[in-house]
């Protein structure tokens, strides 16, 4: 089969990008597979193994999607072309919804009134490897802590009634993202948007993730990530939550003291089976051959949602328990 991955971000990413970091090592895993890949990114993308057509945005995409190609895999919104195709969607969205969209959850299709999804899976052959015997002291936060959603405030609150420190990794002690907030708690180090070493070294010396989001989580790569580095996972429900930690990797509360409750006895859960959960479920040769039934489902002609219903309000602040 030959596929084209369309993405607007050049590839392969540096340091922060978690949706980068899934296609190009979804790319890598069809190419494993046996599969001719062409890459249409941004400006600057390298690739050994697949060919590399650099995205012109002035161009209409069905101008740059070459004869040879069987499926087109998009994955920066629809734009109508000659081949058939799938859209994968990363984020949220109030629509409206095309009908060969994949979502990165069962939640999460259904959030979309949809029901195609595949999980999004990580080359794990990539990263450090754990360290699942050394001392674990501290908790981490992984995310994007500007966004409210996402809700640091909570994971500080959290470990500081469980009398445990705690790394933020992607937010600042003074922000200003959210209007003007200074972090005082001493329990709180703050490590920024950290590159795969200082995350890698954070991660494998931590007890466990605490992420209290107060959204619709797409998917959650800080959740599979942190379960690879050996860290149960100690978070709200919502959206994939709820499919993706099973209750022996983690704790899911939307009440606060639970959550405290839960941090306290981090240590009854092994870092072992966190490590193999993460690692043989939420891989990159899982998804790809995932993604190869929906390619080949629409190389014969069919639909991926046989039908769209309507959108849950994705983007409302869900409930939290003080």
């Amino acid at each position: 089969m030959n596929i084209l991955l369309y993405t607007k971000a050049t590839l392969p990413i540096r340091n922060y990008g978690g949706t980068e970091r899934v296609i190009w090592n979804l790319a890598h895993a069809l190419y494993k597979l046996g599969h001719e890949v062409t890459l249409l990114a941004g400006k600057g993308s390298k690739c050994n193994w697949a060919r590399v057509l650099e995205y012109q945005p002035s161009l209409p995409l069905s101008e740059q999607i070459p004869r040879d190609i069987d499926v087109v895999h998009m994955h920066a919104g629809f734009q109508p072309v000659e081949q058939p195709y799938i859209i994968t969607q990363h984020g949220n969205s109030n629509g409206p919804i095309n009908p060969n969209t994949v979502f990165v959850s069962a939640k999460h299709a259904e959030n979309h009134g949809a029901q195609a999804f595949v999980h999004n899976g990580l080359d794990w052959d990539s990263y450090c490897k754990p360290n699942l015997t050394g001392a674990r002291e501290r908790f981490h936060f992984l995310g994007k802590a500007a966004w409210r959603v996402k809700n640091v405030k909570g994971a500080i609150a959290i470990t500081r009634k469980a009398n445990q420190a705690l790394d933020v990794l992607g937010g600042y002690r003074l922000n200003f993202k959210m209007g003007f907030r200074l972090t005082l708690d001493p329990h709180v180090r703050f490590m920024g948007m950290v590159d795969d070493a200082q995350k890698s070294y954070v991660m494998t010396r931590s007890k466990g993730l605490v992420f209290p989001v107060t959204w619709h989580e797409p998917f959650g790569l800080a959740v599979t990530e942190s379960l690879y580095f050996g860290c149960p996972v100690f978070a709200t429900p919502y959206g994939s939550l709820a499919e993706i930690v099973s209750s022996d990797v983690g704790v899911l509360s939307a009440s606060e003291q639970e959550l405290v409750e839960a941090v306290r006895n981090s240590g009854d859960f092994s870092g072992k089976r966190c490590h193999e959960y993460a690692r043989d479920i939420f891989n990159a040769d899982v998804m790809a051959k995932a993604y190869v039934d929906k390619y080949q489902k629409v190389i014969d002609g069919h639909t991926l949602n046989e039908s769209l219903g309507d959108i849950t309000s994705v983007f409302k602040k869900l409930p939290y328990i003080r």
